[in-house]
């Protein structure tokens, strides 16, 4: 069994003239990322490696969430979950290694929500119900997958919670 945590980045700014890549966190994405670390732990939702797009405000949104955690896993940061599809983070899911029983996926939306709703089939009906309303800056989708990494595909994960939380 592994565990999923998809993590949309926390808050960020709008600078005039700043490319969206190099965006960074605002005011309230620096209080609600390390929500987010804290979170993690108190729940024991603990990843053994991340997953990270290269953008400014989701590093940014890691580096807030790591420090709240008792062990930082090692970080994997990759253009290519940048502006993604959905097929294309589950592309990134399927090349995590097998060793990491839990991974964390920080990017951005559409293709963390929909990646989400993708995966999970079943699970808490009321975070099945928040997750598809609306899947907000820092929110979190723990789900749970039965197969091995490479054989993760559409419909196969439980969602266990989704959170958004804040500082």
């Amino acid at each position: 069994m592994h565990r999923l945590l998809i993590i949309r980045h926390a808050k960020s700014d709008w600078p005039e003239g700043v490319p969206d890549h190099e965006r960074p966190l605002g005011r309230r994405g620096e209080r609600d990322a390390p929500a987010v670390g804290r979170w993690l732990t108190s729940e024991d939702f603990l990843p053994q490696s991340v997953w990270v797009s290269t953008a400014q405000r989701t590093r940014e949104t890691w580096e807030l969430i790591s420090q709240q955690l008792p062990e930082q896993p090692p970080a994997n940061f990759l253009e290519k979950i940048y502006a993604a599809h959905w097929t294309e983070l589950l592309q990134v899911v399927q090349d995590m290694p097998e060793e990491s029983t839990t991974a964390a996926l920080i990017g951005h939306n559409p293709g963390c929500e929909d990646l989400a709703s993708a995966l999970v089939s079943a699970g808490d009906q009321t975070a099945r119900y928040e997750m598809a309303y609306k899947f907000p800056t820092s929110g979190v989708a723990v789900i749970e997958l039965n197969d091995r990494w490479s054989e993760i595909s559409p419909g196969n994960g439980t969602l266990i919670d989704f959170q958004a939380p804040r500082g």
